[in-house]
């Protein structure tokens, strides 16, 4: 596996990978966040500089946190203890935990590197009160290549207090290569038959929703436009998806999801240990950043936010986002990329 690292501006570093078939990560400490990922095309959204981020975008790729999407009004109570959290002015609620976040924490690194796999190895800290959140929470965010095309993401938290923890990645995919297309033509499968429902300022309502026949059914693999064309209420109010999505089986033996390219020749496989996959469809309008010299277009990109579905400090029945205090919190997902197109790389 070969490794490089240059200068990202700003004081910020990126660090590559790259495997034998010439497949490559890029990822940096500005938000420990994934930068690149491909071989013969780019597969995810990113910038070309530190900069970039902090001036259009800092979520784009980013580890997020403490808290992964919205907590209402910034509210909760944690062993019988009201707390209030920061809020974003635009919505009134909390958002991913916070700004600034750890999507503009400059991490610590370290690098390994193995015959089959290398990895970039995250660590920082939120200190006890941070946006409000109690205990001081260390935090580990491994990313990691192999030979076989695997970009897997590990990370691991410890809290000296009680506190919520529910941390994602915010990738963006767009498997076509070429951001000013929509993702109207890429075809997605969901191992999922319920979802949230959101209110229109995009707080769940706590009703987990059977999905099965309905616009957001993805059980049997279909293109996005069938989505974006649909008249369903849930797609209307978010003007596509930004939805969590409730995961039949929780384990990286089983897909999660599964996201091809419009020519049949890039298939994405999503496998993770969560209970919830957030798909959000980039629902930018005419307001998407440019990227790379290139405007992104409306529906540009789909994330996979694995994570616990947002709400549940509220509702129970999502799962548990409550991280006792000097416990280990640790989750996998694994974004396995298949090239089917034959070339001199053999893949």
């Amino acid at each position: 596996m070969q490794i490089t690292e240059k200068d990202f501006n700003t004081g910020y570093h990126l660090i590559t990978i790259e495997n034998e078939s010439g497949f490559h990560l890029s990822v940096t400490d500005l938000g420990a966040r994934i930068v690149s990922l491909g071989r013969d095309k780019e597969l995810v959204l990113g910038f070309d500089s530190a900069d970039d981020y902090l001036e259009q975008d800092p979520f784009i790729g980013a580890s997020i946190g403490r808290t992964a999407g919205r907590i209402e009004n910034g509210r909760f109570t944690l062993d019988g203890k009201d707390y209030q959290v920061s809020i974003d002015p635009a919505t009134g609620h909390s958002l991913h935990g916070g700004k600034p976040g750890f999507e503009t924490k400059k991490w610590t690194y370290t690098i390994e590197n193995g015959e089959n796999e290398a990895s970039v190895i995250f660590t920082t800290n939120s200190p006890d009160g941070e946006h409000g959140f109690p205990g001081n929470l260390e935090i580990e965010v491994r990313h990691t290549l192999t030979q076989e095309n695997v970009w897997r993401v590990t990370t691991k938290g410890i809290s000296d207090q009680t506190t919520l923890f529910n941390p994602t990645n915010h990738v963006y995919f767009n498997l076509i290569g070429d951001i000013t297309q929509s993702i109207d033509e890429h075809k997605l499968w969901l191992n999922s038959s319920a979802f949230a429902s959101l209110r229109p300022d995009t707080i769940p309502t706590g009703e987990i929703t059977n999905s099965t026949g309905t616009a957001f059914d993805f059980q049997a693999e279909k293109p996005m436009a069938d989505v974006f064309t649909s008249d369903f209420e849930q797609k209307n109010q978010c003007n596509g998806l930004d939805h969590p999505f409730f995961l039949n089986e929780s384990n990286l033996q089983k897909p999660a999801a599964k996201l091809t390219s419009p020519d049949g020749k890039i298939e994405l496989t999503v496998s993770t240990d969560s209970s919830s996959v957030v798909i959000f469809t980039a629902n930018f309008g005419e307001d998407g950043p440019t990227m790379r010299g290139e405007k992104l277009a409306h529906h540009g990109g789909i994330t996979f936010e694995t994570q616990i579905a947002p709400g549940a400090e509220q509702y129970p029945e999502f799962g548990s986002i409550t991280l006792p205090a000097n416990e280990t919190f640790e989750t996998i997902t694994e974004y396995k990329i298949t090239l089917k197109e034959a070339d001199e790389h053999g893949n």
